[in-house]
């Protein structure tokens, strides 16, 4: 089985063809039902031969759709100082896309 790890959003990922995937949002204007091409491949591994990036492999690409752009749950930061009437709260949505991975060349 042929598989490969991409780098995105600062994190690196192990797919295979047909696996679904969430990411950091990705910079652009997509839209769900879009085609991404990420060419951050650092390894690729066929069945046979295994090829491994130095960082990355030139060449190599990994073809995704988007299936959902949305946003994760809200984390709570809060800053708290006993007895000293300090109280600072302060909520974060990461946003993310899921992607079905459809090629890998």
């Amino acid at each position: 089985m042929s598989f490969a790890v991409i780098q995105t959003g600062g994190k690196q990922y192990k797919v295979a063809v047909g696996d679904e995937i969430a990411v950091e949002k990705i910079k652009g204007d997509y839209k769900v039902g879009d085609k991404v091409t990420i060419e951050s491949v650092v390894l690729k591994d066929d069945g046979k031969t295994t090829t491994l990036g130095a960082p990355y492999i030139a060449g190599a690409t990994v073809e995704a759709t988007i299936t959902e752009s949305d946003r994760l749950a809200k984390v709570l930061v809060v800053r708290y100082r006993a007895k000293s009437r300090y109280y600072k709260k302060n909520g974060h949505r990461q946003p993310f896309m899921g992607l079905k991975i459809e090629a890998i060349n």
